[in-house]
């Protein structure tokens, strides 16, 4: 299995303009529960019976795999290991990004508070994020252009 670490690198910004966080008492929160295992294929298992539950994201991680440098078809047991660890880390921030700003929504600036002190996250989503704008004033350019606004 190979491991993925993408990202861009860049530096994290000092400040974070002037919104005061409690991020000590985030951290000291512990988690529900632990992430359940899939249940196994041989019994009724965590899913009521039901069989595995639906991989969603199999297909995007075996090609990213690859682009690390797995085999073209790696095993499923890594893509599985691969995927669940991904759904765990998205399922701890979205709580996270809930439990700070405002209470019971995810906001951008939420997600991007808690990834502030990890430069290779950050730089990534501030590319993102500027990349997002740059297409939403040419989407508007475009359309002004063809329709005369």
């Amino acid at each position: 299995m190979a491991a993925a670490s993408g990202g861009a690198a860049g530096r994290a910004e000092a400040a974070w303009g002037g919104r005061e966080r409690r991020a000590a008492a985030m951290a000291d929160e512990e988690e529900d529960a632990p992430f359940e295992e899939d249940a196994e294929e041989g019994g009724g298992g965590l899913d009521g019976g039901q069989g595995r539950r639906k991989r969603l994201f199999s297909k995007e991680l075996r090609c990213m795999m690859y682009g690390f440098g797995d085999d073209q078809n790696p095993y499923t047991e890594s893509v599985d290991i691969l995927e669940d660890l991904v759904i765990e880390f998205i399922t701890e921030m979205t709580h996270k990004a809930m439990s700070i700003g405002r209470q019971g929504r995810v906001q951008v600036e939420d997600i991007v508070f808690l990834i502030r002190k990890d430069p290779r996250k950050f730089a990534r989503v501030k590319d993102l994020l500027t990349m997002n704008e740059e297409l939403k004033r040419a989407r508007k350019a475009f359309d002004e252009a063809n329709y005369g606004s």
